[in-house]
């Protein structure tokens, strides 16, 4: 049975310091070796500030970067941001000052290893310092998702997939979220982190993961050896059942993980937190699909009076379902495969995954 530490805080540094030394002592005196090599991943997913609760706060990073290099660790400090460039991102989400000073390596994730991640996916391009590093350490956000629901711990660690290979994944798996929650599970299993760290001290709910979402203060941390024990833990912390976390259900039904946790701290439900709606994304015969696409299903939307036709939705989007001209942005429903990466990376929260009247509609009529 893994344990989960649950532990109220704020961003105060000395409170987070003493947090992530009471979970890393945890693991015993041994599991940091002097001279290992450590990468420690966080939520890097664009240049915001840290009110904006897109990122791993900069506090919870110095914090773990300073224990590690405490123990004798070679620390580097990576993701691969989906908007803008790394010194960007470092300069905004305040890392660039935090880790002012520290004998910490900061760069991007840019050369990927081969890496046989299983059945059905085979071999895969992983970020080479992931798979190259005696330990990982995996700094997740606490996050809604239009797609996937929640990003957590598990989902963390597809920032180790490099740059615009991401929406080449999402492209591969489709429109199949348990197929693409597959994926995640076995990339997780693969760079198979020490320790996972979620910070929910300020979470993001709504139209996540991007400027879409909403700030939400829960004032939590949540950290464990094992991060499906993690996300499942933090599924019962919102009252949500933790099958409807597609990657929990994928885990336990491959064999991962068997769905035993031993919690270390106070469970104090959060029973409005406010998460994305997830509709099908395909339905009715093939001749119907096309109408049903449009018209019924959730879909992304543009906003045209945020959007500033900076081009990383299009850039970004694996299915090219993304058109513009002078008057903004258009989707060519019939191509988008539903994976908001688009909505994701939106430097302006001009897209929202939204719902057609007819889709709400429906929904009514059947009850679901």
């Amino acid at each position: 049975m893994t344990k989960v530490f649950i532990r109220k805080a704020t961003y105060n540094p000395d409170t987070v310091r003493t947090l992530v030394c009471e979970m890393f002592d945890s693991m015993g005196p041994k599991w940091i070796q002097p001279g290992a090599r450590v990468l420690v991943k966080p939520n890097l997913l664009m240049a915001a500030s840290p009110e904006r609760a897109i990122t791993t706060h900069p506090v919870i990073c110095r914090a773990v970067v300073q224990y590690l290099l405490e123990r004798g660790a070679r620390v580097q400090v990576s993701d691969s941001p989906g908007v803008g460039s790394f010194r960007k991102v470092l300069a905004e989400t305040g890392y660039k000052d935090a880790l002012e000073g520290l004998d910490v390596v900061l760069k991007p994730f840019e050369a990927s290893a081969e890496v046989d991640i299983g059945e059905p996916f085979g071999r895969i391009p992983i970020a080479q310092e992931a798979m190259e590093a005696d330990l990982v350490v995996n700094l997740a956000k606490l996050k809604s998702h239009a797609q996937m629901f929640l990003t957590l711990g598990v989902k963390n660690i597809f920032g180790c997939i490099v740059g615009l290979r991401k929406p080449e994944w999402h492209m591969r798996t489709g429109v199949d979220r348990l197929m693409f929650a597959r994926l995640l599970v076995q990339i997780y299993r693969t760079v198979a982190p020490a320790f996972t760290i979620v910070d929910g001290i300020l979470a993001l709910e709504g139209q996540g993961p991007g400027k879409s979402g909403k700030p939400r203060e829960l004032g939590l941390l949540v950290g464990g050896a094992n991060g499906h024990a993690v996300d499942k833990t933090i599924c019962t912390l919102l009252g949500l059942d933790p099958s409807q976390l597609l990657t929990c259900a994928q885990a336990q039904e491959l064999g991962i993980f068997d769905g035993s946790v031993h919690v270390n701290g106070d469970i104090h439900i959060v029973d409005d937190f406010k998460f994305p709606e997830l509709n099908s994304l395909s339905i009715g015969p093939e001749s119907f699909s096309r109408f049903m696409r449009k018209h019924v299903l959730q879909k992304p939307v543009a906003d045209n009076k945020k959007c500033k036709l900076c081009g990383e939705c299009w850039k970004i989007c694996p299915a090219k379902a993304i058109n513009h001209s002078t008057r903004g942005v258009q989707f060519d429903y019939n191509l988008c495969i539903r994976c908001y990466c688009c909505l994701e990376v939106c430097p302006y929260g001009a897209i929202c995954a939204k719902e057609p009247l007819l889709g709400k509609a429906r929904r009514r009529l059947i009850g679901s």
